[in-house]
């Protein structure tokens, strides 16, 4: 029983399981192909448990051109024609972002930066990301990219570069906001 402030009833599911006993699946929004044996024979049921996809939705792909072994039930599909299913699929909605442009992940589209500036950061001495504002919705967009495969990627963009910040021996004038005691040799 669920007490006033405790868990919410959906915390409660989460703990002791759907109602079947058995703890609710989550679900994939894109299918993993690798989890797929090239060598076996899968029903319309099989493939729905491996990819965590319902039956209804390879029904659907097998109305979009994932070939059957035949046309008798219970309707078989190999591994090896599943897997070349799914890359087609994922190669389909692939876009590859041309010289001078960031892929924004709101409006799903590679975008020239708004201004066409961009800001280098750098993770560590070889690899960074690219950051700009896309220019329809005004929202961050980011690139990964190698600091020696800069130059392939800038295209028409004027890319900023982080100035090292100072450490406090470097400077001159120590700030005066400090909780020492005493003199402090630098």
């Amino acid at each position: 029983m669920i007490e006033p402030g405790s868990q919410t009833a959906h915390d409660e599911m989460r703990i002791r399981g759907s109602t079947r006993g058995q703890r609710a699946r989550v679900r994939r929004r894109r299918p993993n192909h690798r989890l797929v044996k090239i060598h076996f024979s899968y029903t319309v049921k099989d493939i729905a448990s491996v990819l965590g996809s319902h039956k209804n939705t390879v029904r659907q792909w097998i109305k979009q051109g994932l070939p059957t072994i035949d046309d008798r039930r219970p309707v078989l599909i190999q591994g090896r024609e599943l897997i070349a299913f799914l890359q087609a699929r994922r190669a389909l909605r692939k876009r590859r972002c041309r010289p001078g442009e960031i892929y924004c992940v709101r409006c799903r589209a590679p975008k020239f930066p708004a201004a066409g500036m961009a800001e280098y950061r750098p993770f560590n001495e070889k690899i960074g990301n690219l950051a700009g504002i896309c220019p329809d919705c005004n929202s961050m967009m980011y690139r990964c990219v190698s600091i020696a495969k800069i130059g392939e990627v800038r295209g028409e963009m004027d890319i900023a570069f982080p100035l090292a910040l100072q450490r406090i021996r470097e400077i001159n004038q120590p700030s005066v906001n400090s909780d020492l005691k005493g003199d402090v040799e630098l």
